[in-house]
């Protein structure tokens, strides 16, 4: 069962529900109540003293314990705090239900039938054109507001407040900085294997992420490593799989899939809360995970892109904090490394460096009511536009800049584009785990996502982001943080399963393209089917690689749409 919270109601008169047999632990006192539910680290006597936290408001240190849980605490007849963790997996949203006042859960589907909230179609067309990086208190129901991961919810009995808990103390010495990653990934790792009682199931697929955790899961307990291979598959990332679990020692099950797992197939999918990126791949996932289905915990290295490194945001934030030169340097070097004309990327970064996220989205407005969707590539930028914005129709374009408008309408951030993008990422990662949670539930698999947990995210991010971009050695804070073999460090290739998405594309094509005209992204007008048919066709005869990302994005949507929410989604006329 899915595991979820709820409450609210008027003043603080309302309690906390719990329920998908989440677990629940408590302790209280006279001055302070203290609730922790899901996978929790703390024992009785750091619960207890976490009283003292809820009595004087410090919020951030009820979530520094080691797991994935949400926190409810109330300071007796003054106030009651809720969040859940930084990453988001543990979700939270709020919104208002008439006389009985603020209502929140970790559920927004539920929240948003409790209120009656309809799907906010014009903020999903502007996901698929810009991303949804750009509105992180918004959901995808009008009326329902997210709570973003790092913050909490803070209600007393006149008003609601946002509650930075993020907790990040910058750590510029990286042999100190990678020292105390490592020792919160081992935690992280090694708790959850010791628990299981058994074997735990684990991704392998060879790159760096996956097989640090089995690595240090293999330390802790029983490993069932499982790898996905197919005619398409790299040779190479099948060779580093194999190679970690005999170092390992693991058991390894290496499973090889066929025409009716690629991607893109969506038959016999369960519906989902909200849209999840991994209905699109869930046919692979099926075959490789079969052999661990009904294990009490499946490990993942999903998240290990976004804590372990970072993107070129990293040298606009140092051309913001007047470090010009270095980030010049380093990123004219990345950029020759990868055959990028260093130039442009470079100007790009200095533009970056000027404006502020909600200039950038004022600008790329007016770009999308002039039609000019020429999207750009080199470098970075606050508001990019991607092939998605090209399937708007003018009414969707019109839509999408006026929510562009008003974005970054509550300030989370100190405007520095490092500390930003890395956020943004994180939630974005989380996202795709939370929504992807029911898929996995029917498939018989429980995950857990090491690299997600608060300890492991905050010892991360207090490294300097540009500390952490590779630009001569892929994720060298891990290398740092952890004794990997070097044979596994030293590589300097990712694996890629672009080509069974073009496959799965053009396999599906005739399904897909059915599947996107009857959705109501296009029958409220905001999305040209024609437009989507053409960007299909290109891809599936493999013309061009670069809508996939954006199709797969808009198919996940539309299944989505044609799911159970459809009854909360506003007709044509009201649109």
């Amino acid at each position: 069962m899915i595991e979820w919270i709820e409450g609210g109601g008027p003043g603080l008169s309302g309690r906390a529900v719990f329920g998908g047999g989440v677990a629940v632990r408590e302790a209280a006192d006279d001055r302070a109540r203290l609730t922790v539910a899901g996978d929790c680290g703390a024992d009785p006597a750091q619960l207890r003293a976490g009283l003292d936290a809820v009595a004087a408001g410090r919020w951030t240190e009820l979530t520094g314990w080691a797991g994935s849980y949400w926190v409810v605490a109330e300071r007796v007849g003054r106030c009651r705090f809720v969040c859940g963790d930084l990453a988001g997996v543990r979700g939270l949203w709020h919104g208002r239900e008439g006389a009985a006042g603020v209502v929140w859960a970790s559920d927004p589907g539920r929240l948003a039938t409790r209120i009656g909230a309809p799907v906010d179609l014009e903020l999903l067309a502007a996901h698929l054109a810009v991303g949804g990086q750009h509105w992180p208190t918004r959901s995808r129901w009008a009326g329902v507001r997210r709570v973003p991961g790092g913050w909490g919810l803070l209600l007393d009995r006149s008003a609601v407040h946002l509650v930075d808990v993020r907790g990040v103390e910058p750590q510029e010495d990286l042999v100190a900085g990678a020292a105390r990653l490592g020792e919160a990934l081992r935690v992280a790792v090694r708790r959850r294997t010791r628990l299981a009682g058994g074997m735990v199931g684990a991704d392998l697929s060879g790159g760096l992420d996956s097989s640090a955790v089995v690595m240090l899961a293999a330390e802790a307990g029983p490993v069932h490593a499982v790898t996905y291979t197919d005619a398409l598959t790299s040779a190479e990332d099948a060779h580093f799989a194999a190679r970690m679990a005999a170092h390992t020692g693991v058991r390894h099950t290496t499973a090889r899939g066929g025409v009716g797992e690629l991607p893109f197939g969506l038959g016999g999918a369960p519906p989902t809360v909200e849209p999840a990126a991994a209905v699109v791949n869930l046919g692979m996932d099926r075959c490789y995970l079969e052999p661990v289905a009904g294990l009490p915990l499946h490990l993942t290295g999903h998240g290990g892109d976004v804590v372990l490194d970072s993107s070129a945001a990293c040298w606009v934030g140092q051309v913001q904090r007047r470090r010009p030169g270095e980030a010049r340097r380093a990123a004219h070097d990345f950029a020759r490394l990868r055959n990028v004309a260093p130039g442009p990327y470079w100007r790009s970064i200095k533009q970056a460096a000027t404006t502020s996220p909600s200039r950038a989205a004022v600008v790329t407005a007016r770009r999308l009511r002039a039609g000019r969707l020429v999207p750009s590539t080199a470098g970075w930028a606050w508001c990019r536009l991607g092939p998605g914005a090209g399937w708007l129709t003018t009414l969707g374009r019109h839509s999408v800049a006026r929510l562009l408008d008003g974005a970054w309408s509550e300030p989370l951030f100190d405007g520095f584009a490092d500390e930003v993008d890395q956020w943004s990422a994180l939630w974005a990662v989380g996202d795709d785990a939370r929504a992807g949670a029911p898929l996995y539930e029917a498939i018989g698999v429980r995950p857990a996502h090491p690299f997600l947990d608060n300890q492991v995210v905050r010892a991360a991010f207090a490294i300097p982001a540009y500390r952490r971009r590779g630009t001569y050695t892929y994720k060298p804070v891990l290398a740092a943080a952890l004794d990997l073999p070097d044979w596994l460090v030293g590589r300097r290739s990712k694996g890629s399963f672009t080509a069974q998405r073009i496959e799965g594309l053009a396999r599906h094509r005739r399904a897909l393209e059915e599947l996107v005209t009857h959705s109501a992204l296009v029958t409220s007008g905001l999305v040209d089917p024609g437009s989507v048919r053409s960007a299909l066709a290109d891809a599936a005869a493999g013309l061009t690689a670069d809508p996939i990302a954006d199709l797969h994005h808009l198919v996940a949507v539309c299944k989505w749409l044609h799911g159970p929410v459809a009854a909360s989604v506003p007709s044509a006329a009201t649109c």
